[in-house]
């Protein structure tokens, strides 16, 4: 176990270990592997809801809060809720985003019922929707049947898919790969569109990098963020959710109080300014961009949203490509409604900008945080 005289010293936030410690540190505080033990257990349960349902809990989902809740009826249908304890208010004030992540937990249900043979018959909001907010009535109304569905080719890739938030190499993504992205995203009435390394992805790094400046220098939406931040393994396999904080400098930072939520959420603090500067080199590195498109004119357009995204992802992943959403700038509350304004001036076409993400090569991560099955079961 490392005690405190193994770290030498900060340098400007960066934690130091002394040499013989550093073997043993790294290997002692990895990712928290409990906290990743739903991608292991997908698929290894005998009701063929739960097995798709182990499934869907892997999709993404804005801050990874994986706001799910099922309740299973009879011998062959579900119900979708929202748990309404884990929306997102200060960023995300209509619930949109949420709602997309729910498409992409019905995307990845649909999928893994197909491949066993299962058609997901979807109703959404069966009860009615209210597009200022999601409410106690159900997202979605499941039934499946048995025996009308073929396999979908991107299931293959839902164990590998991630959103990966890492600086990206310096090489362009080519015209045949973006093209496929986009084929895989033109689904439910999306209208999905890239851009390769061209002036408007020079236009798009500039802006998404000061939509993410405008969010994290806006008190109660960087707080919202700073509350989700789990620090070190323990308290990720704690709470396996939200934004995780992991590995040996993370832990080294946290031992010697440099990396806490007070300094994170401090605009003077050298963890804040460290994560900017991280930040900053992952929007700079982006070589390519990808948006979806639509009228937003019910919570169905959302869901397709989600639906649409999970697949130019899986498609991504097939690839060999990172994709990472980086949306701040379509978040509708009042400090970024100067940048909603002009991305929708430069991309929107006069209809709703639903996600915007970038692409490229990245480095090999592993999977987030997940909660298991059974907590999204009432």
């Amino acid at each position: 176990m490392v005690v405190r005289r193994n770290v030498l010293k900060l340098i400007g936030g960066g934690v130091v270990l002394a040499a013989g410690s550093v073997g043993g540190f790294v290997a002692l505080n990895g990712p928290s592997q409990a906290a990743r033990a739903p991608w292991r257990m997908a698929g290894q349960y005998r009701d063929i809801r739960r097995r798709a349902l182990s499934y869907a809990l892997l999709a993404p989902n804005p801050h990874n809060r994986q706001p799910w809740l099922v309740r299973l009826d009879g011998d062959d249908a579900l119900t979708l809720y929202c748990d309404l304890s884990r929306r997102l208010p200060a960023t995300d004030p209509f619930d949109r985003q949420i709602t997309i992540g729910c498409g992409a937990f019905l995307e990845l249900l649909a999928q893994a019922a197909a491949q066993e043979g299962y058609q997901t018959v979807i109703s959404t909001f069966p009860a009615g929707e209210d597009m200022k907010t999601l409410d106690a009535r159900p997202v979605a109304h499941v039934v499946l049947a048995r025996g009308r569905a073929v396999p979908d080719p991107l299931f293959a890739q839902v164990l590998n898919r991630r959103s990966n938030k890492e600086v990206y190499e310096p090489r362009d993504v080519g015209a045949d790969a973006l093209a496929a992205i986009t084929h895989a995203g033109r689904v439910f009435g999306i209208e999905a569109v890239t851009t390769g390394n061209t002036n408007l992805a020079d236009s798009l790094r500039d802006l998404t990098w000061r939509a993410h400046l405008r969010e994290v220098t806006t008190p109660a939406a960087n707080q919202e963020s700073v509350d989700l931040m789990r620090i070190g393994a323990a308290e990720v396999a704690s709470n396996p959710d939200g934004i995780e904080l992991e590995g040996p400098m993370i832990e080294a930072g946290r031992l010697v109080g440099a990396v806490t939520r007070e300094a994170l959420a401090d605009p003077n603090s050298t963890a804040f300014r460290q994560g900017l500067d991280l930040y900053r080199n992952m929007a700079m590195s982006a070589r390519a961009f990808g948006w979806l498109v639509n009228d937003n004119e019910s919570r169905l357009d959302q869901i397709n949203a989600g639906r649409a995204y999970v697949r130019l992802n899986l498609m991504a992943t097939a690839l060999g490509l990172g994709i990472h959403p980086w949306s701040q700038s379509l978040q509708e509350y009042s400090e970024m409604e100067d940048i909603f304004r002009e991305v929708h001036d430069l991309l929107g076409q006069g209809r709703r900008l639903q996600m915007l993400f970038r692409i490229g090569y990245g480095p090999q991560i592993g999977p987030t945080p997940r909660r298991g099955l059974e907590t999204h079961i009432v």
